[in-house]
């Protein structure tokens, strides 16, 4: 189930609430009591498990894509 961070207007504390994603745009109440709170905008980092920079030749080292890998016009 899905957690979401809320912050608490009244007293500044931020917490958490499991809901599902249905319920995600519902009010949460501060565990305080108050009613005055605004979800956060998350980040999530995503990692894998590659090995790292390769100095063979091939679609990695190319640089055909994305931006700055000449896709984009900025690098």
């Amino acid at each position: 189930m899905p957690r979401y961070e809320f912050r608490c207007r009244a007293c500044g504390d931020t917490f958490e609430v499991n809901r599902p994603m249905t319920e995600s745009g519902e009010p949460a109440s501060c565990p305080q009591g108050h009613a005055d709170t605004v979800k956060l905008l998350s980040t999530v980092a995503v990692t894998g498990r590659g090995g790292g920079f390769t100095s063979s030749p091939g679609p990695a080292a190319s640089g055909g894509g994305g931006c700055c890998g000449g896709g984009c016009g900025c690098g």
